[in-house]
């Protein structure tokens, strides 16, 4: 058994002991000698007290092997959970194989330098434990798209009948190198999704690849230079096999609304990128989307965990957690909104000496009508319904899932001894609140957060792979809760 493979089968055990899939917690004993969980097959496994989002995890120096983790896991699942235990054991070979595939390109990719958002691509996902797994990818084909291998590679190109275009999309995307008759436009294509265009009816895919790209941490988005990024459908899943990168119609409608009124909310050292150009033809491989990003030395929030990065960029921590947490708590107090923004979705800019944050990709973002229009804040119209709530608790578990644990805990926790980084959150939380004192969406927000004995937790593999939408009654995957973890805000 190789060392990434008890690296990802811990990790595997971890999410499914947190999420308590077929009531796996109650194979959890205590005795004397610590606490255990019983495998398939009898074997007991030592666990220690966890850190972030669960009370116990698998315990350092426990060796486990995929083939123990997930017989435990067929043996608890419900018999009509038997395709996505499949589709799960397939995730997991799939983020095995990506794993040790970096590991033997590691060198070779550092050796060249690679971007702030290939290092981004390095560190593994805080929650999902095989975010390495790209379902419909070959593995073979990581090397060439992935970000974590620093690649480029040049777009492919296809002529689109102009009478499949949704109102609002563009009649031209940047960098087009083809030219096409007046009753149809050129759309660019993902390598990885030509076989899928092919299948298009009236569509034409030229033969000629062209425009050289490079991945960002997403990999379905691709940067055309330093300031331009391109976001183009995938024949692909990511973070559950239900959770596809293709583009459906309206969200990038739905995005570049989102991004209006946040820049209409936005604190002064808040950016907001460009995301106003995009197209669709009515099909979940023919869309694409222009972000242009500010001017500035760009780091993404997912980076500062990577080797060398936070060194490299001084003690930018507290600055951060100050922008994050008091423009996000200000949008849940005034405004009933709670941003989708990860991780992944923000980035420091800095501009004159000046950090700033970015935030892109907000079609996930949830929004309360009520609370916008007696703000005076006209209410988006949002095709996908699930943008907006005027249940305040559904906004805290996005803001506790995702503000505080991706985009504050993980990044903090990653970097800093567990005491200093539960203080330094903690703190910029209680200043950021107290600026409304007894406002009633700030006393909720406290009560969910600073108060609480206990935070929400997203059960991700439940929702995006093992149990189907019919049965697990998820009406979004991306945001079905009902696992909690110890408050790591709370002092001992």
């Amino acid at each position: 058994m190789s060392s990434r493979e008890a690296y990802l089968a811990s990790r595997v055990l971890d999410a499914l002991l947190r999420e308590d899939y077929g009531g796996l917690s109650a194979r959890v004993a205590r005795s004397r000698d610590g606490v255990e969980l019983e495998l398939a097959g009898g074997r007991r496994v030592r666990l220690v007290p966890g850190l972030l989002f669960q009370d116990f995890v698998v315990g350092p120096g426990e060796r486990l092997g995929l083939a123990e983790v997930l017989g435990t896991l067929a043996e608890v699942a419900d018999p009509a959970d038997a395709q996505g235990v499949a589709a799960f054991a397939e995730e997991c070979a799939q983020a095995l194989a990506a794993l040790e595939l970096h590991d033997a390109h590691r060198a070779e990719v550092l050796g060249r330098g690679p971007s702030y958002e290939s290092l981004a691509a390095f560190v593994d996902h805080p929650v999902y434990p095989t975010s390495r797994a790209r379902l419909g990818v070959p593995v073979s084909a990581l090397p060439a798209y992935a970000p974590e291998f620093a690649p480029s590679f040049e777009l492919r190109w296809a002529a689109v009948p102009r009478r499949l275009l949704a109102p609002g999309s563009a009649a031209r995307p940047p960098h087009a190198v083809h030219e096409v008759g007046a009753d149809e436009v050129l759309f660019p294509v993902h390598p990885l999704a030509v076989g899928e265009v092919r299948k298009i009816d009236g569509v034409r895919l030229f033969d000629e690849p062209s425009l050289t790209v490079r991945p960002t941490l997403s990999m379905r988005t691709v940067e055309l230079d330093a300031r331009t990024h391109l976001k183009l459908p995938l024949p692909a899943s990511t973070l559950g096999a239900r959770n596809r990168r293709s583009i459906k119609p309206g969200t990038l409608h739905d995005g570049a609304l989102a991004e209006l009124l946040l820049r209409r909310l936005a604190d002064p050292d808040v950016l907001v990128a460009d995301e106003q150009t995009y197209a669709h033809a009515g099909h979940e491989y023919l869309a694409w989307m222009v972000r242009r990003l500010p001017a500035g030395r760009m780091v993404p929030v997912a980076a500062l965990n990577a080797p060398g990065v936070l060194q490299e960029v001084g003690d930018v921590l507290p600055g951060y957690l100050r922008l994050l947490l008091r423009w996000n708590v200000r949008l849940f107090v005034r405004y009933g909104v709670a941003l989708e923004a990860h991780q992944q979705n923000l980035s420091l800019v800095f501009q004159d000496g000046r950090m700033k944050l970015l935030v892109k990709d907000n079609d996930g973002l949830l929004a309360s009508p009520s609370r916008l229009a007696a703000a005076g804040v006209e209410v988006p119209a949002f095709r996908d319904e699930r943008m907006l709530t005027d249940d305040p608790h559904a906004l805290a578990d996005v803001f506790v899932t995702i503000t505080l644990h991706l985009a504050a805990a993980a990044i903090v926790f990653g970097a800093l001894p567990p005491a200093q980084a539960s203080a330094l959150l903690r703190d910029t939380l209680a200043e950021a609140l107290d600026e409304y004192g007894d406002d009633p969406m700030a006393r909720l927000l406290r009560a969910r957060t600073l108060d609480a004995a206990r935070l929400t937790g997203k059960s991700m593999i439940t929702a995006g792979t093992l149990v189907a939408k019919e049965r697990s009654g998820a009406r979004d995957i991306n945001k079905f809760y009902g696992t909690s973890g110890p408050n790591y805000l709370r002092r001992a």
